[in-house]
């Protein structure tokens, strides 16, 4: 970005922040609040693999404009560009190759904040280690932005973002598209209500499973025509290149020097749930179970468990991650499961109450519930069940319209349901366990010092070292 005109930027909303008497951090503001409204978005894309092509389809759909792309590996955006990617939906979207005739092609997120002053909002859909420095980039150019989840590679990182959120009058929202759906907001009003009686023990799982843990291997392929390989590695280390870092998530993201395995890719989805409708705090304690040794790439089974004290009416709960092949709750917690569905779902969110269970899918999405007492073996859904009928609703309906619900709090609609106050407190949640996991060791979590008592040898993983090579 060109320091110049970032400074320039900064000390002028320091100014009007002083002048208001605001003493606290200065506000970040929208770029439109420099110029006049329109209700057409412009929309950059910072990151243009599989996830962006996905929500691509969303944001052609409302009508807005796509007036920029972005990516370190040209043959991502050229993919992009090429063809009708994004699915059509009732006959309205048009289809991605002349919606993105006209978009501007960046290698280097900077210059794309520099030059294209027009953006009004932008989605971040890199890998899980640039997702601090994009996000802090782009609230400091004073543009409204959408981060596929997890919104932080460590503890430290989900604090920082954090932190930028009081004052700032900008849309943010993350990726964790199931907290858009009706009977996850149900869900929510359901557990809130108390139906399920005071509820101490969560269990989230999946079946998803990588090859042993293993070191990073230190023989190089030959990098790829077109792909910047030092800026893709970005604030990690910059490793030797192999193939099996490119191609999403399931292959980068088990390497603990870009992402955190199943616990961040598919964790930040299944705790959403919990933390939301339990409003958890931070944990006190966390404890990771692995029986293999754990080297550079994220293990082939985990089990961790966060244990959060009472908060508000709410009893102390003990909150379960469970991923590898056979991943399940305890079977003594899974009767009703198997009565319901023959089986145990190779996904899932248990919420065991002392009246009853809710159990949704790992993205917190078709909640069904069961309480002690019921005449039918079987679950019922959260909107079906005739004692979940009295509680009326609390949360907005947006029927799973995520990216619409973002975009129009762009426009100056209500702000959005899943933000980056709940993505970051999400993103620590997760990332104490990566901590715990790591180092081998229980963790008693201090978490306004950030610290793990006792553990001096967490900090390293607390804090990542960052190479600022490609930062602004």
């Amino acid at each position: 970005m060109n320091q110049r005109v970032y400074l320039s930027r900064r000390s002028f909303l320091q100014k009007t922040a002083a002048g208001l008497g605001v003493l606290a951090l200065p506000q970040i503001l929208p770029s439109r609040a420099f110029g006049a409204a329109n209700n057409k978005l412009n929309i950059a894309i910072i990151g243009c693999g599989n996830r962006s092509r996905q929500l691509l389809a969303s944001v052609l759909q409302e009508g807005d404009n796509v007036v920029a792309l972005c990516d370190v590996h040209a043959s991502q955006i050229q993919r992009l560009r090429g063809g009708d990617s994004a699915k059509k939906k009732g006959g309205k979207t048009p289809d991605t190759a002349a919606a993105l005739t006209k978009a501007k092609v960046y290698e280097d997120y900077r210059r794309l904040l520099e030059s294209e002053r027009s953006v009004d909002a932008i989605i971040i859909a890199s890998g899980q280690h640039w997702h601090l420095a994009m996000t802090k980039a782009v609230l400091q150019a004073g543009k409204h932005v959408f981060c596929e989840k997890p919104l932080a590679h460590s503890v430290g990182e989900a604090r920082e973002i954090a932190k930028m959120m009081p004052g700032c009058k900008l849309a943010t929202q993350i990726g964790t598209q199931g907290g858009s759906t009706d009977t996850f907001r149900r869900s929510m009003e359901i557990i809130q209500a108390g139906l399920l009686g005071q509820i101490r023990e969560v269990h989230c799982w999946i079946n998803r499973f990588f090859p042993l843990s293993e070191s990073i291997a230190t023989v190089a392929d030959p990098i790829p025509a077109g792909l910047n390989w030092d800026f893709w590695c970005g604030p990690s280390r910059l490793l030797p290149f192999k193939d099996h870092y490119l191609g999403g998530c399931l292959k980068w993201g088990r390497w603990f020097e870009f992402g955190d395995g199943h616990l961040a890719d598919m964790g930040a989805h299944a705790h959403n749930l919990p933390l939301r409708a339990l409003k958890l705090g931070p944990p006190i304690r966390i404890e990771a179970f692995c029986q293999e040794p754990i080297k550079d790439s994220y293990p082939s089974v985990t089990r961790f468990r966060w244990d959060f004290a009472a908060r508000e009416n709410f009893a102390p709960v003990s909150v379960w991650w469970h991923d590898g092949e056979q991943a399940a709750p305890p079977p003594e917690l899974t009767p009703d499961l198997v009565a319901t569905y023959g089986s145990v779902p190779t996904n899932g969110v248990l919420f065991v109450g002392e009246k009853g269970i809710l159990k949704s899918d790992a993205w917190g999405v078709g909640g069904v519930m069961r309480l002690k007492g019921d005449a039918n073996p079987k679950c019922r859904g959260v909107f079906d069940h005739e004692a979940a009928k009295p509680i009326p609703e609390a949360y907005p309906r947006v029927q799973g319209q995520h990216m619409k619900e973002f975009l129009d709090a762009c426009r100056g609609g209500p702000k959005t349901f899943q933000d980056f106050d709940i993505a970051a407190r999400a993103a620590e949640f997760g990332m104490t366990g990566i901590v715990a996991l790591r180092t081998g060791k229980t963790i008693e979590w201090d978490s306004p010092n950030m610290k793990a008592r006792g553990c001096p040898e967490a900090d390293q993983f607390i804090h990542l070292p960052v190479r600022k090579k490609w930062l602004v």
